[in-house]
């Protein structure tokens, strides 16, 4: 049996693989090297192989956000090994998790866009070259965060017409101070501008919206993927929000001249095929 996560700091997704097919996925807390301690990512790991049933896979396959340094990972490599008989082992970050999600061992520029956005070019076996993402402050181009945020800033200024106006009102707290305290004060600001997004690209038939959302996705074409060798090299796309708008996005993307050759709402699901070698 192969254990293959997929974690981002929310949630960790397991799936359990025998003989190429899925038997068994359960949710657990997310893992993040950089913001966690690591004993808060070995309790989460401990109850993971724990929940597997075997004292022995095949393999333990295991992506989580954050920097993967070379002593975190033989540190957890050793903390799973006291804990199964693990034949073999593999310890990522949840960008390489895309890369081979979407490209398994062919080289590509991959693209995340989901509450928030990154990318990398991948050359088969790792990351060759990186655009600095930024974070929903600085960046997240193309991502539903950059698309909330610049809702806002034209909600804020009394700029978004009708009957999209409206239809955010009823939906959501539209009073200054309460745009406000969930930007700067809340626990998950990027959430709560993502969650945004989802309504802006409802009212896609009308101009206003069309053009918001068609601005932010040729933001990120423009500042990250054409960064890339684009004209030799298709891109993989990974996460919901892309997946969801994919049509919008690969045609704004073959305007630029860039070939989408794959969309992958979850990459956990591009990793089982990559570690039961179907791509």
């Amino acid at each position: 049996m192969k254990i293959i996560v997929e974690s981002g700091a929310t949630k960790s997704d397991w799936r359990l693989v025998e003989d190429g097919k899925q038997v068994g996925r359960y949710v657990l807390p997310g893992m993040n090297v950089s913001s966690m301690s690591l004993d808060a990512v070995k309790g989460t790991i401990r109850e993971g192989i724990s929940r597997c049933g075997t004292a022995a896979p095949e393999g333990f396959y295991l992506y989580t956000a954050g920097v993967v340094t070379p002593a975190i990972r033989n540190e957890i490599k050793e903390y799973a090994g006291s804990l199964a008989a693990i034949s073999d082992f593999d310890f990522q970050n949840d960008m390489l998790a895309a890369a081979r999600a979407v490209c398994g061992h062919s080289s590509g520029i991959v693209a995340i866009i989901g509450t928030g956005s990154n990318s990398c070019f991948y050359d088969g076996e790792s990351i060759s070259q990186k655009v600095y993402a930024g974070g929903f402050i600085l960046g997240d181009e193309g991502a539903g965060s950059a698309l909330g945020k610049m809702f806002l800033a034209d909600y804020l200024k009394g700029e978004v017409p009708e009957p999209l106006k409206s239809d955010f009102e009823s939906r959501f707290d539209s009073s200054y101070q309460a745009i406000v305290a969930n930007v700067y004060k809340s626990d998950s600001p990027a959430g709560y501008l993502g969650s945004i997004a989802p309504l802006v690209v409802s009212h896609y038939s009308e101009p206003y919206a069309r053009e918001l959302v068609d601005r932010n996705f040729r933001n990120f074409i423009r500042r990250s993927l054409k960064k890339y060798d684009y004209r030799n090299h298709p891109v993989g796309v990974v996460g919901g929000f892309a997946g969801a708008n994919r049509e919008i996005f690969s045609r704004l993307c073959a305007d630029e001249g860039i070939t989408v050759c794959r969309y992958v709402m979850e990459p956990v699901e591009g990793l089982i095929e990559y570690h039961c070698g179907r791509i």
